[in-house]
This record gives C-alpha cells, structure tokens and sequence, in this order.
C-alpha cells in the first residue's frame, strides 16, 4: 500500500508469476487501503477484463491504459461481465472462487486516471469488473486457468445486476428479483432490502467523487 496519485490506496498492483497462497480474505502479500469499503470474505478478489482497456484507450486516448490499472488481481480475456454469472464458482488451482457482486467504482480511480467523472463513466456503462468470494482457500498460480464448475442462475450475469442496481436502481420488481439472487453479497442484500424499505436511494455522491 503507498501513497499514489495523490491518495493512499494499493491500487498499483504488479504482475506475479510464482505460486502464491489465496486465503478467504484474499492473495498472500495483497493490501487493503480502505478495508470497511474493500476486501473482506465477500470481496477477497476483483477481475477485470483485459477487454475494456481497448474501450478505455479509444474513450480517452490521451492516457495508456494498461492493466491492471483498475487494481484488479485478476486479468482476463473471454470473460466480461456479459457471459459471467453471479453464483458462477471457478477452480483456480488448489483454490475455489465463487462471483459475490460487480465492483462499485471509487473516487479513487478518478484520482488514478487523472478523469473527474470517470468512475461514474465506469458505472453507467458497466465495465467494473466483479468480485469473488473463496470457498475453498488453496495454492494458485497466474497461469492457472479459471475452470468454471458450478454455473450461477443464468438471470443474473454481472452486467443484468450492474444495469438493475446501478442505472434501474428503484425498480422495485428488479430489486425483488434480485433478492432471489442467493449467491449476491450480504451487503448489496442489505442496500436493495434497504431500498425496499424506504423507497429512497442511497446517496453515491461520496463514494464516486470523494466529496460530501
């Protein structure tokens, strides 16, 4: 964790080829600047795919976009939050992975791309990413393949539940459709009943520009 573009974050990860330990809260030797809004049992790992870089690169071309500057610890192809399932368990290695939610962009990405507005950029248009649990902490390696063996409700891929929470986010059929979605995490559980219950929206304003 260093002090980076002007805030405290461990976004600025590095490539690793060895083997290395996944435990339930996340990668041995991986850091958490802010763990009450990151990390965590439900959070331990994020993905992105290596595709939206390409998007990214043609939106703003005046930055190099190169992974993983979104912080992610894992980098694919093939995978996007399209074909990917909430619930959808992967072996990696020793270890297995299960998807809990789509990442909630920060502020801090914003500060890390030099973009005012370009994590809610990020959120309208769904290119966030998604988040693991681990079932099964375990020895993995980056050239190990994700090997998916246990395919989530096919309702709920991460791109539907980004679109419904994010950009339909009082519907409240939606959110009851989502509330089925057993494999979603306790705390995007605990915002859609919280919604349901008050019929209001939380306030994003702080989480996405860093400001009350």
């Amino acid at each position: 964790m260093t002090q980076n573009y002007g805030i405290t974050t461990a976004m600025a990860k590095q490539p690793v080829t060895g083997r290395m330990y996944l435990s339930e809260t996340g990668l041995e030797g991986d850091e958490c600047a802010e763990p009450k809004f990151h990390g965590g049992t439900e959070r331990a790992l994020h993905q992105y795919p290596l595709e939206h870089y390409a998007f990214w690169q043609q939106k703003y071309p005046e930055r190099e976009w190169v992974s993983s500057g979104m912080g992610e610890n894992i980098s694919t192809l093939g995978m996007t939050e399209d074909n990917v399932r909430i619930g959808d368990r992967y072996r990696w290695g020793e270890a297995i992975i299960e998807i809990s939610q789509p990442r909630s962009p920060c502020f801090k990405l914003n500060c890390r791309w030099d973009l005012q507005g370009f994590s809610e950029t990020m959120q309208t248009t769904g290119r966030c990413g998604w988040l693991y649990r681990v079932i099964q902490p375990g020895f993995i390696r980056a050239a190990a393949p994700l090997v998916l063996i246990q395919a989530g409700d096919e309702r709920f891929t991460v791109k539907r539940v980004l679109d419904w929470y994010f950009n339909d986010p009082m519907n409240p059929d939606k959110l009851r459709l989502l509330q089925t979605c057993e494999a979603l995490s306790k705390s995007w559980q605990s915002t859609i009943a919280k919604r349901l219950e008050t019929g209001e929206l939380e306030n994003w304003h702080f989480r996405l520009n860093g400001k009350a």
